[in-house]
């Protein structure tokens, strides 16, 4: 094989059937509504599910692995088939696959709502997944292709602002929930967003699609789903075996050489899912690479410190959340605000001291302790939301103005993998050291307890509230204290971690960042 021509970035006429000039500014306003309704749909469904865990393994009994593949199931299929979900909107019309996604989305988180096996939810889990990967790109990519080129960095604004204090808001809906009803109630919540987003979607969405549609690249969708799965699966099982078994690292080799694969194919390919000489552009490789790591932190960061505020610091699902709610409020202004100082400023500068304001953030967390004082956790929380939203628009900005218009899908389903896969990989990796960190910690305290409690236990912080525990009488009270302090110790390494991740790509994008990103802006690859 030769390789392809470098692809075309020159500002030719447009190829999008249902341009924005068609559209009113009411039905503009309309569609950004719908929009962010279908984005909270997805967001919430990792973040909320976040709050219900602690009710759920205790319940169903999971183990902190069961706990973190029942999350992480449905980020991996999610994250594996975006690229594939974005380029058949661009095929056959992002409008179908918006609705097709949010049906299937909302009917496997009705199966979830009646489940009450571990391995069934992760199977449902991962088909939510699938769901999800229809809805989360063609959210990006009909804003882009419904909004003229001034009024679009904004709109990504209020995109970028629900991105992130959606999930917060998921965390509230559901600890609401759960103050009155079981742990089910989550995936009810799931089932009523996806149909009003459905709703939505059929009313005011525009049919729009790519006029210059090529081969579909089935091939490439595999490999995509093959390294992202294998990554995460290698990861995780690499914790919960202690580094002790041969199948996980055999499994991440697997992903590695999927993922090698996949460049070297796509690099070939007529009508690549990705081509991987757009990376050569500084907008769009170093937009998803701070993606990419802002994800990894946020949601490992969810998905290690609400198990903290609920097992260590017994605080309720429903206050557990509140005591996430100051992250919008600090998040939503600057993501609102970003692209203006990120004009006058430079991308170089800003988004660095975004990252570096989140990895301060947790900094200041790591310092937490068994004894919680929620003006230390708040003081840390504000500090890293507003370094998200200071980061997060001019990042997504960057992707997206990298391409011409008819390669929105294109820029869209990147912005979407980089930030699933981050959240899939931040569980993943922050998950595996939780779950790591824990079990050394807690396993002095366990060596007088008989071997299967014993192994309970290191499994789960979850099963020190069980009543076999309580059964042990005055021991019982000692167990506790040290397995509590155990997980503050394994919260503080996973926070730490990923502000390590934080400080290391501030660096790298000072360095390969585009100096400003203008709209209307695309520069060659070459």
């Amino acid at each position: 094989m030769t390789n392809t021509p470098a692809p075309s970035t020159t500002s030719a006429p447009h190829q999008v059937h249902g341009a924005h000039a068609e559209l009113s500014p009411r039905r503009r306003r309309l569609i950004l509504v719908t929009m962010a309704l279908s984005l909270m749909t997805v967001v919430s469904a990792v973040s909320g599910l976040n709050v219900a865990l602690p009710s759920l393994a205790r319940e169903i009994g999971a183990t902190q692995t069961e706990l973190t593949w029942i999350v992480d199931s449905y980020t991996v299929v999610f994250a594996g088939l975006l690229l594939a979900a974005g380029a058949i909107g661009d095929r056959l019309g992002r409008k179908g696959i918006l609705i097709v996604g949010l049906i299937i989305f909302g009917a496997a988180a009705a199966g979830a709502a009646f489940t009450t096996d571990a391995n069934s939810l992760i199977v449902l889990r991962a088909v939510m997944g699938i769901g999800a990967a229809g809805i989360m790109p063609t959210t990006l990519s009909v804003i882009t292709t419904s909004f003229p080129d001034a009024e679009r960095p904004k709109a990504i604004g209020v995109w970028v602002g629900v991105a992130g204090s959606g999930a917060v808001l998921g965390l509230f809906g559901t600890g609401l929930l759960l103050e009155f009803f079981e742990w089910h109630s989550f995936f009810w919540l799931n089932v009523t967003l996806a149909i009003l987003g459905l709703i939505g979607s059929m009313l005011v969405v525009p049919p729009s699609k790519d006029a210059n549609t090529g081969r579909f690249d089935v091939f490439g969708a595999f490999l995509s789903l093959i390294t992202v799965s294998a990554l995460v699966y290698g990861i995780i099982e690499i914790a919960d075996t202690s580094g002790e078994e041969a199948l996980p690292y055999t499994i991440l080799g697997v992903g590695l050489v999927a993922l090698v694969l996949f460049v070297l194919w796509e690099r070939h390919h007529p009508d690549p899912l990705l081509d991987p000489r757009l990376f050569a552009l500084r907008g769009f490789s170093a937009g998803s690479l701070t993606i990419l790591i802002q994800f990894f932190a946020a949601f490992g960061f969810f998905f290690t410190m609400l198990q903290y505020l609920q097992f260590v610091v017994d605080l309720s699902p429903l206050l557990a959340a509140i005591c996430m709610l100051p992250m919008p409020l600090a998040m939503v202004p600057l993501a609102r605000l970003s692209p203006t100082i990120a004009a006058r400023v430079g991308y170089r500068k800003v988004v660095p001291a975004g990252l570096a304001l989140m990895a301060v953030g947790f900094g200041i967390m790591s310092l937490l302790t068994v004894d919680f004082t929620y003006l230390h956790f708040v003081s840390g929380l504000v500090v890293f939301a507003a370094g998200m939203g200071l980061a997060g628009t001019p990042s997504t900005t960057a992707i997206t103005q990298s391409l011409p218009r008819e390669k929105q899908g294109v820029a869209s389903a990147v912005n979407d993998v980089a930030r699933e896969l981050g959240s899939a990989l931040g569980i993943a990796v922050l998950g595996g050291v939780l779950t790591s960190v824990y079990r050394t910690s807690v396993a002095d305290a366990t060596t007088q307890l008989p071997a299967d409690i014993a192994e309970r236990v290191q499994e789960s912080i979850a099963f020190t509230q069980s009543p076999m525990i309580s059964a042990l009488g005055p021991a019982a009270d000692a167990l506790t204290v040290a397995a509590r302090a155990a997980f503050v110790d394994a919260t503080a390494a996973s926070l730490l971690i990923a502000a390590t991740a934080l400080i290391a790509t501030a660096i790298m994008t000072a360095v390969i960042g585009p100096r400003h990103v203008k709209a209307s802006t695309v520069r060659s690859p070459h």
